[in-house]
């Protein structure tokens, strides 16, 4: 399955059909339970490197539990829609590094919120089978009306579907997309 969804072949066509496969196993109902812990992910690169943290929280006090890193060779270019490619590999490195398993993983990246229903966050759910949140900073597709007022949020729809929020944290920032991952 994980090689399906991570094909070796780069081409469009393999690609999609990677993004198709992840968007059919994605579960995007609430069975979280009870959260004892959450998790961060985010990328940073240098050079031809790209540089995964993962950190976990407590999810009670915030404190932190646990939190590591990989550093791999950058192999995917960067093409809008199609992150997971790029970025996907240096986060399971990352993660299988942990000593601890989260509940819940919040990715910078969309989830469901995605032309194709498999965003960033939906491809490290589906790969890792584990409950993920994309979080990000723009809008890739779906109509949304700007929250204006410090804790707002708007519905994201894209054909008719509710895939998403827009949710205005504190004013003077622009507002994050967060969207159900997998």
């Amino acid at each position: 399955m994980k090689r399906a969804i991570f094909p070796s072949e780069k081409d469009f066509g393999s690609l999609i059909t990677a993004q198709e496969i992840v968007a059919s196993c994605a579960l995007v109902e609430d069975k979280f339970g009870d959260l004892k812990t959450i998790a961060g992910v985010d990328q940073a690169f240098l050079d031809d490197k790209i540089i995964s943290g993962i950190v976990i929280l407590d999810y009670g006090t915030m404190d932190v539990i646990e939190k590591t890193y990989s550093i791999k060779e950058v192999e995917f270019p960067y093409i809008p829609s199609f992150l997971s490619f790029r970025e996907g590999p240096a986060i399971i490195s990352a993660f299988r590094s942990l000593k601890t398993r989260p509940d819940l993983l919040m990715v910078d990246g969309c989830g469901i919120n995605h032309p194709r229903s498999a965003g960033l966050a939906t491809h490290i759910g589906v790969a890792l089978d584990m409950a993920t949140i994309g979080v990000a900073k723009k809008l890739l597709c779906g109509i949304v009306e700007k929250p204006i007022n410090s804790g707002e949020y708007s519905p994201i729809i894209l054909h008719d579907q509710y895939i998403g929020a827009s949710l205005l944290s504190k004013k003077g920032c622009n507002p994050i997309i967060i969207a159900s991952g997998a």
